[in-house]
């Protein structure tokens, strides 16, 4: 099992102002991404699931028609890790690689 260490609140406010449109939410990386429709979100995130495994770091996320909510925390360290982070910035650029 890796171990990773937990952001301060400092470190995590440096990356939030380089993601575009992150917040935090309930202690958690978070953003809503919106799409043209439900098969468009689905595609998103089957190519985040790609991703996702393969950095073995999965996400928590919710879709609702063409709305995918994504929330990142590493939860083996009880907190925002730069693994998050990585992930939210591989999401990042997969969402704006998408035609609309």
């Amino acid at each position: 099992m890796r171990h990773e260490m937990i952001l301060s609140e400092e470190q995590i406010e440096h990356h939030l102002g380089e993601l575009n449109d992150w917040t935090l939410k309930n202690k958690k990386l978070s953003k809503l991404f919106k799409f043209s429709d439900f098969a468009q979100a689905f595609e998103f995130m089957s190519l985040v699931a790609i991703i996702a495994e393969a950095m073995d770091h999965h996400p928590e996320w919710s879709n609702v028609y063409n709305k995918v909510e994504i929330n990142l925390v590493t939860h083996s360290e009880r907190g925002i890790t730069q693994l998050d982070v990585d992930l939210a910035n591989k999401i990042e650029s997969q969402y704006l690689e998408m035609e609309f």
